[in-house]
């Protein structure tokens, strides 16, 4: 080893190393282990991090570790006067704490107490572990090892599964600022989706003729069917696939976002409760929706949980329901022509009158939350006045099959 490496020159010797790398990162994925990178020392001694070529997947309530090594001279330092520190990117140039070790001493910072930690597998291992990952969780998070005058970096982005959906509220479409549209992603039980979250999606067939804000304040939309009305047969300027007879994603670029007025592009991700319709004896306005589900130990479903179930759980129902934010909607796994169409999705009224009874409801049931009506249960009056209305007491209901 001592005369190979004489006989390298430096920059020959780190090529190898990086060859070395990317075979090691291989290998690992194909035996379907955590991708974890060991790093060879570098010839001057100095730390040297490497973390995960690429990007680490997971969803809502998983555990996923963030990968990162570190190496140099142990023998002249010692580990214990190391100190770790991920944060995690908020803007290009803004970063927020996570989680800093210092040898005992470890500490997690915001939303992130209770749930990080090193892993700790021997020396050099600086990989976080990151429990119950929520929404807000995504995206790239930077592993910093300093030792006294020397340091290094690497970067980790965190994926999730999920869906991208397009939103906009009852007031219409483009109304939202870029505050309001990331409120309004928050409300349906979503965050904004990014833009390769978008691109991915509309990889996946996604089609929306309206522009969305995205996360990183760029207004986009995807396009899988071009025609005139949205954006034309051939967009030169469009991202991805480049416009032409494929589509591709619309870009306006970075817009004034408190000033300037779209729709939202939402993402979710993995549910950890269950949605599921209610089929009343007679149809609900709006304002009963919110007690049926009660008496079923449940909330009326999100936009964003209606879109989870559907994509992830495969929810398929061609029968419409209110949600929450007053909207009527219903998902289709399997296209029927009788069901909207050829294409699968969610297929939306959008926002009837709230007072007309048109409709059953979709729910949403935490996890261990009880079902007081369990099979083909449904809650209503014994005395024959269907589904709640009016100023009954709901407490006074009796189970009646549907």
């Amino acid at each position: 080893m001592v005369c190979a490496r004489a006989a390298l020159g430096p920059g020959a010797l780190w090529a190898a190393v990086w060859g070395f790398l990317l075979l090691t990162a291989a290998a690992e994925a194909q035996r379907g282990r955590k991708k974890v990178v060991h790093v060879l020392e570098g010839a001057s001694g100095s730390v040297v991090v490497q973390t995960a070529p690429g990007q680490v997947v997971s969803h809502r309530g998983g555990t996923i570790v963030l990968p990162c090594r570190y190496h140099y001279e142990a023998a002249a330092h010692g580990h214990d006067g190391v100190r770790l520190k991920w944060t995690k990117v908020v803007d290009p140039l803004a970063f927020a704490d996570v989680f800093v070790a210092l040898g005992p001493q470890h500490r997690a910072f915001g939303s992130y107490r209770g749930r990080a930690e090193l892993q700790g597998d021997g020396p050099g291992d600086a990989s976080l572990v990151l429990r119950n990952v929520t929404l807000q969780d995504y995206g790239r998070y930077e592993c910093e090892v300093t030792n006294e005058l020397e340091d290094d970096t690497g970067m980790v982005k965190l994926d999730l599964e999920g869906v991208v959906f397009p939103y906009h509220p009852r007031g219409g479409r483009y109304k939202l600022t870029f505050a309001e549209a990331q409120r309004a992603c928050a409300e349906q039980d979503g965050i904004l989706a990014s833009a390769e979250q978008l691109h991915a999606a509309w990889r996946d067939g996604l089609d929306w003729c309206n522009a969305g804000w995205l996360r990183d304040g760029s207004v986009q939309y995807p396009v899988s069917q071009p025609r005139e009305p949205c954006g034309g047969l051939g967009q030169a300027g469009s991202a991805g696939a480049g416009g032409g007879v494929s589509g591709g994603v619309r870009n306006y670029g970075y817009r004034h976002n408190a000033e300037e007025r779209y729709d939202a592009f939402c993402f979710t991700s993995n549910l950890p409760g269950r949605v599921f319709f209610l089929k009343p004896l007679r149809p609900l306005p709006f304002s009963g929706a919110a007690r049926a589900c009660a008496a079923r130990g449940a909330a009326v479903a999100k936009v964003g949980q209606l879109f989870a179930a559907w994509k992830l759980q495969l929810l398929d129902r061609c029968t419409a329901g209110w949600l929450a934010d007053g909207s009527a909607r219903y998902p289709i796994v399997n296209p029927r022509a009788r069901c909207g169409g050829s294409r699968p999705g969610v297929r939306s009224l959008g926002f009837p009158d709230a007072a007309r009874r048109l409709f059953g409801v979709y729910c949403y049931r935490a996890p261990g939350a009880p079902d007081p009506a369990p099979g083909g249960w449904g809650w209503g009056w014994a005395g024959g006045g269907g589904w709640a209305g009016g100023a009954r007491d709901p407490a006074a209901w009796t189970p009646l099959r549907v």
